[in-house]
């Protein structure tokens, strides 16, 4: 059997939006390892925030793409090591952002630390330490990732405040909410998983990819079966090669059953 490189995204593909896992899907995922497959996490979380469910998910090997391919970790049984990181000057986008939403909160990651934020997001949006910054004073170390939150807005909202402000020599993505992350240019889940892919060496034409939002766009078009969520919106859809069912009704492991 020829190896592939399974990237799975965590939240709305392999997670119900409460948060829950089924063991349908966590079976599936080992299924998939056990049967000497990489399975590759490939999230917008950081590598704070993918941990948990790595560990449930009982990965202990291989590599985990985070903060939307800003972050490449390798995965040493119950341990972590920041292998790759790629960082920009977010300055110019804090600069943009300020006053740019009534209630909008910022926060820059500091990879395998925390975020440093403009004032308290959310209860359980953040996973790690936090540590609460004057909005001036978040640039002064280049990041991987910027998150601008608000609680009353919209992924709607968010979406015509991005085409108004006009974001330039970054790349980004607005989430279901008014969750709106900013990476480095460049930088995607596709351009980190590319790296790792060539390192395993496995060949193009075995690569999987199923993902569930506009983060996971450059994925799904990267890998030789891009496979889109029954609930993913049109965009997303359009770009994949197939699209399975919604993750209510565990989409995901219909997919990773086929591998095995």
């Amino acid at each position: 059997m020829q190896k592939k490189l399974v990237a799975l995204d965590i939240d709305g593909t392999l997670l119900h939006h409460d948060g829950h896992l089924s063991d349908g899907v966590r079976d599936a995922v080992r299924a998939v390892a056990d049967a000497g497959h990489h399975v590759v996490i490939a999230t917008g979380r950081s590598i704070i925030g993918a941990v948990p469910v790595i560990e449930r998910l009982s990965l202990t090997g291989g590599f985990a793409v985070t903060s939307n391919g800003a972050v490449t970790a390798t995965l040493h049984g119950a341990d972590w090591e920041i292998v790759d990181k790629v960082t920009f000057d977010a300055t110019p986008v804090l600069a943009l952002l300020k006053d740019a939403w009534p209630d909008a909160v910022v926060g820059v990651e500091d990879p395998g630390v925390g975020t440093k934020v403009s004032a308290q997001f959310p209860d359980g949006e953040l996973v790690g330490p936090v540590e609460v910054l004057a909005w001036e004073d978040l640039g002064t170390v280049p990041t991987t990732r910027l998150t601008f939150r608000s609680p009353s807005g919209t992924s709607e909202d968010f979406a015509r405040l991005v085409d108004r402000l006009g974001l330039h020599g970054v790349n980004y993505a607005v989430g279901y909410t008014a969750w709106l992350d900013v990476n480095p240019e460049g930088v995607s889940k596709a351009s980190a998983l590319e790296q790792v892919r060539r390192q395993l060496h496995v060949e193009p034409a075995d690569t999987v990819a199923i993902g569930d939002h506009t983060n996971d766009l450059e994925m799904l078009h990267w890998a030789a079966r891009g496979v889109a969520m029954g609930q993913a919106p049109d965009e997303v859809k359009v770009v994949a090669d197939e699209v399975t069912l919604p993750v209510e009704e565990d989409g995901a492991a219909v997919i990773l059953r086929q591998l095995v």
